[in-house]
């Protein structure tokens, strides 16, 4: 079976509201990891975050690998809130993966949260 290595930062994470699914995908969990720092980081209402490349004051944000068998992944992706794609994902060791992005419109007027390094910290931050 082929298979995608997809990389995500939000609620598809492990334990997370949308985790179940990457596993009706039959996805398989394969590493936790940092972007490369050139990303930012906004939260969608607080409901889910959204992760944008950018040309400075980016930094690294924490995700997970996913192995994604290729004919699941359209079923994700279609789950996934408005406003979020697949794009391309520089890691932090270089590899170049698919992953999922925030569009600009999405992230436009909404609280951005990189200081946090990732959608988990910015979740179990002190309130």
């Amino acid at each position: 079976m082929d298979t995608i290595l997809l990389a995500v930062n939000g609620t598809l994470m492990r334990g997370l509201e949308l985790n179940q699914n990457l596993l009706d995908a039959a996805a398989e969990f394969v590493e936790e990891t940092m972007t490369a720092p050139e990303y930012r980081l906004w939260t969608i209402n607080d409901v889910h975050p959204a992760m944008q490349r950018v040309e400075t004051e980016g930094r690294e944000i924490a995700l997970e690998i996913w192995e994604v068998p290729v004919n699941g992944i359209s079923h994700i992706l279609m789950q996934e809130p408005p406003g979020l794609c697949i794009g391309k994902v520089k890691l932090v060791d270089g590899r170049l993966v698919l992953g999922v992005l925030g569009e600009a419109a999405l992230c436009a007027d909404q609280k951005e949260i990189t200081e946090y390094g990732g959608w988990r910290n910015y979740c179990d931050r002190p309130l």
